[in-house]
């Protein structure tokens, strides 16, 4: 187990992800408790001031221009978490929502939202209690952040709302609080808006699917090497010269991934003499680091905002440090929007060109002496000729998911909120397009394993050898038709897994 302590300075990508999926402990460094008090110090004074600010003395959206009497600034916290929490949907899963409430604790311990430690410590205590705040899946458009899911998170501090049950069932949050030994907190003048008014749901969607998507492409360069492989592709479109003539970085390294994982290969051996084999494989065999290399270079501008993010002050208002509490945009999505659609795009096209070669090993005409369908009995067996069709819709699902979510605005809060950026819609697609690359980068595991099965008695590259072995015990040997659904679900579980990657790494060296 390890502890994130939370700095003025913010978290990082791995802080992130050690309490969304691991059992990391939260803290609050004595730093960001100073910062935060010296922050709420600035509001009380303009409350004693009784000067008119947004937020602290004011209406919010369109009800800006509205006083609030003193007396009810608390009570207008309170309405102001209860109104938003108006998701409905399915919830979000508690790896989303754990990043979520990490991140609003990383904006509010930056010390420029004006709320007592307390409410930063409340979120930390259902952090480190495992209470997950229900929040549906609809509501939030990216507007002032994540209204919506944030509010259903700020609710439960209230003794409000419901929570995740121990079987992912709906619990009242009431309950949850006490049986934890917890209270409900009562919110002062400003705090109930820092809760809600941040990016952080996106940006936790962000962050878990760029960890994802870094496995993911690595592993295409993997698919792709064996599906190569078992169709006697070439290595020579992946030797370094030619890329480095065209010197995109992500290129360069799924170029150098794939010709590393087709040496020392009796089925690679066997045809690099043959002045019969084909002068040019087709592109989804020898423009592979091309597609999978864009893709990486998109991951590596989806990280840049991302980490651009985790530093930033996200709320509005904002304290400075000057006394002064300014009005910002910054709580608007489009850089996470716009990155989260473009990395969309590119991992939809590392799966179809997957499934273009999958359907080059299943077809007898382009596999180069491979049976039909990977099956030695076709005809009476059909081998990976559904398995292929699976892959093949969901490809098509994917060309509909990345269509851009951020360029998708409706205005709101009667006009005030006259552009929004959708990245709520944006990061959630997204984890779905890599959910499903997953499946996609599955099958044409499979069905490399399967070639190269039939290569047999030659013996493929030591990657080959591994998938093999990792796939064996519930692949067998190719023969009669079997019920293939559980085969193709164990694939996308040694896809997905570390076990692999860990495997052919421990033969080659690692993998970039």
């Amino acid at each position: 187990m390890t502890t994130v302590s939370i700095q003025p300075s913010g978290v990082s990508p791995a802080d992130v992800l050690a309490v969304a999926r691991g059992s990391a402990k939260v803290v609050l460094d004595p730093a960001a408790v100073e910062a935060m008090a010296a922050s709420r110090s600035i509001v009380d004074g303009i409350e004693a001031a009784g000067r008119p600010v947004y937020g602290v003395s004011t209406g919010f959206g369109a009800l800006a221009n509205t006083f609030v009497a003193p007396e009810r600034r608390a009570e207008l916290q309170h309405a102001l978490i209860r109104s938003h929490a108006a998701g409905v949907g399915a919830p979000m899963p508690r790896e989303v929502v754990r990043a979520m409430m990490l991140l609003r604790v990383r904006s509010l311990a930056m010390g420029r939202s004006g709320v007592r430690p307390l409410v930063a410590e409340a979120l930390v205590d259902l952090l480190n209690h495992d209470i997950t705040p229900w929040v549906p899946e609809h509501g939030s458009l990216g507007a002032s952040g994540d209204l919506a899911p944030l509010a259903h998170c700020a609710v439960v501090l209230l003794g409000e709302g419901w929570v995740l049950g121990p079987a992912g069932e709906r619990v009242d949050a009431a309950g949850a609080l006490r049986q934890a030994g917890l209270a409900p907190i009562a919110l002062a003048a400003k705090e109930g808006l820092a809760l809600i008014n941040g990016t952080d749901g996106m940006l936790g969607m962000l962050l878990l699917a760029l960890h994802d998507a870094a496995h993911l492409f690595t592993m295409a360069d993997v698919t792709a090497a064996l599906a190569i492989e078992a169709m006697l592709g070439s290595e020579r479109p992946f030797l370094p010269e030619l890329h480095a003539i065209r010197p995109h970085p992500g290129q360069a390294a799924s170029a150098a991934n794939i010709h590393r994982l087709l040496q020392d290969s009796r089925v690679m051996d066997s045809h690099r003499d043959d002045l019969a084999h084909a002068v040019q494989d087709a592109y989804s065999m020898r423009c592979a680091p091309q597609v999978a290399g864009a893709a990486r270079d998109t991951l590596e501008f989806a990280a840049t905002v991302a980490g651009r993010e985790l530093l930033s002050v996200v709320d509005n208002p904002v304290v400075l440090p000057d006394g002064r509490v300014e009005s910002t945009g910054n709580f608007h999505g489009a850089p996470l929007g716009f990155a989260a659609d473009y990395l969309a795009i590119a991992a939809a096209e590392v799966g179809a060109i997957a499934e273009r070669r999958v359907d080059r090993l299943l077809d007898v005409t382009r596999s180069r002496d491979l049976p039909a369908f990977l099956s030695p009995d076709a005809g009476v067996n059909s081998g990976l000729m559904i398995a292929q069709y699976t892959a093949a819709g969901i490809v098509a699902e994917n060309r509909r998911l990345a269509a851009p979510a951020s360029v998708d605005s409706l205005p709101t809060s009667g006009m005030q909120e006259d552009h929004v950026s959708m990245g709520w819609a944006a990061t959630k697609k997204l984890r779905t397009v890599l959910d499903n690359l997953t499946s996609v980068l599955a099958v044409e595991l499979l069905a490399a394993v399967r070639g190269l099965q039939l290569r047999a008695p030659l013996t493929p590259s030591p990657a080959g050898r591994a998938a093999v072995e990792a796939l064996g015990g519930a692949a067998g040997e190719p023969g009669p038709d079997v019920f293939l659904a559980p085969l193709m679900e164990t694939a996308r579980e040694v896809l997905r897994g570390p076990g692999l990657r860990a495997a052919i790494e421990r033969q080659i060296g690692p993998l970039s």
